[in-house]
């Protein structure tokens, strides 16, 4: 070999180290700062995965709720029964999903809606049912969130599929159907096509494509759920039953407390005149605060749907105004927003469906990689904001006292195996033994690198403003974590 070889080969393999210990710091800077922010994870990092599922998914402390929390609780499991039998499943399936739900009282809310080979998707549901089924539960509800794009960064998203390690396009749409166009865009027509955009995966295509059904579908969501449903199966075997729901039922849970005049969504969000002005004024406080970028103002309470594309909304003097042009999409009250609702022009954002999946009815809900950060600062908004409003609620003193806030449960477990790949070349389930080979494996070790926290800026600077004391666990923002 060569003395100028040499030294090229030599100096390639210390850039590899380099860039092997400096992926390894980042991770161990993440981890620091979840475990500095959320102080009872430290003993898991060492433990295997199980554990700390199992922690996630333990039930709350036992106790009377209040009478807001209870018909919120009522509702949510009224509408998550009307989307299980609506999905295909038995009357008792659907009722087992209620009492389960009711007695944990834990939503995986991480994955956004992709197909179940999804790796994303695939170990976060791994996760899950390790957690379930430590505490013999046999039913799983995931509430897989569809205001997101169908294209959330190059070839990645819904509308993309890694097949045998290569893009494939899920509908078969051109970049333009691609870009800016959402999971609940529509009316439309979607057919799942399979479409590789470079050489190799054609067969493995074709195959999953026979998996999945054939008929078009008016939405992109519409379509991924019923995947879903015949994949799960294929996927997970017949151990749990599986439930799906979306940003369509959160719709339907929201019109269903707008329609009760008793309703505390209704009577204190959108009728005490005091109460959505300072919810939305504690969000623009934070963003000039130290805890800025984890959860801004990016609508205000709902989503606007107009010709395929999602759009912001600014709350201004009773009125929904679409910002772009200033004009008036519906009034902020129960009798324009509705009817809004039940033609999906008008979709609750995250902080609205986090009110009633969660914060109303007392429900622990499992996020990503900014979830965990964001929603203990979504508690504090509404918590403050009820103190400034003058509400004096049991809710207010409730909040304070949580003991099933959120948590980190989504992209817990990476791993380099293929889910797809083992789904085309065994597509009978298999899963059991995935389950019990990474719930026995150490948590440090199960996440992999961590790349969806390492890659992203927001977690480094975190990390930097935790070590300057910018921020710390005991800061008001920080205590209904």
């Amino acid at each position: 070999m060569g003395e100028g070889l040499f030294w090229q080969l030599e100096e390639r393999a210390g850039r590899e180290v380099d860039k092997v210990t400096e992926e390894l710091d980042a991770k161990w800077a993440v981890l620091e700062a979840l475990e500095s922010l959320y102080p009872w994870m430290r003993p898991f990092r060492s433990r295997p995965v199980r554990d700390y599922a199992f922690r996630l998914f333990e039930a709350p402390a036992s106790g009377s709720l209040p009478d807001a929390r209870r018909q919120a609780l009522d509702k949510l499991l009224g509408v998550i029964r009307k989307a299980a039998l609506r999905s295909g499943l038995f009357a008792d399936a659907a009722a087992q999903i209620c009492r389960d739900l009711e007695r944990r009282r834990v939503l995986q809310t991480g994955p956004h809606l992709l197909l179940l080979v999804d790796p994303e998707a695939y170990y976060t549901h791994i996760f899950s049912m390790l957690g379930l089924g430590a505490h013999g539960c046999s039913t799983y509800v995931s509430y897989a969130v569809s205001t997101v794009s169908l294209v959330e960064r190059s070839r990645k998203g819904p509308g993309w599929l890694a097949v045998d390690g290569k893009p494939v396009n899920v509908f078969g749409l051109s970049r333009s159907q691609l870009v800016g166009y959402n999971l609940l865009s529509g009316p439309g027509s979607y057919r799942f096509e399979l479409v590789p955009v470079e050489p190799g995966p054609q067969a493995e295509a074709a195959q999953l494509r026979d998996f999945l059904p054939s008929i078009e579908f008016q939405r992109p969501a519409h379509a991924i759920k019923a995947a879903n449903q015949v994949l799960w199966p294929k996927l997970f075997g017949s151990r749990f039953a599986f439930l799906q729901i979306d940003d369509e039922d959160i719709s339907d849970l929201v019109a269903d407390h707008l329609s009760d005049a008793g309703s505390w969504l209704r009577t204190c969000l959108l009728e005490e005149p005091t109460l959505a002005p300072n919810i939305l004024a504690q969000l623009d406080r934070l963003a000039t605060g130290p805890w800025s970028g984890w959860l801004t103002r990016s609508t205000d309470f709902f989503w606007f749907y107009h010709s395929g594309k999602r759009l912001p909304l600014r709350l201004a003097a009773g009125d929904l105004i679409d910002p772009s042009n200033g004009r008036k999409v519906a009034r902020f009250t129960a009798s324009d927003i509705v009817p809004r609702l039940a033609d999906r022009t008008l979709i609750p954002n995250f902080l609205t469906a986090m009110l009633v999946v969660s914060i109303l009815p007392r429900v622990r809900v499992l996020g990503g990689s900014h979830q965990p950060v964001f929603y203990p600062l979504m508690r504090h908004v509404v918590h403050r904001a009820l103190g400034a409003a003058g509400i004096a609620s049991d809710l207010r003193q409730a909040l304070a006292t949580d003991d099933v806030s959120g948590a980190w449960g989504h992209r817990v477990i990476e791993c380099a195996d293929d889910p797809c790949k083992r789904f085309l070349t065994s597509p009978t389930g298999g899963a059991d033994v995935v389950v019990e080979r990474l719930g026995a494996t150490p948590l440090a070790e199960a996440c992999g690198s961590l790349t969806s926290f390492v890659t992203d800026p927001s977690w480094l600077d975190l990390h930097r403003r935790l070590g300057q004391g910018m921020i710390t666990a005991a800061d008001d923002e920080w205590a209904l974590s």
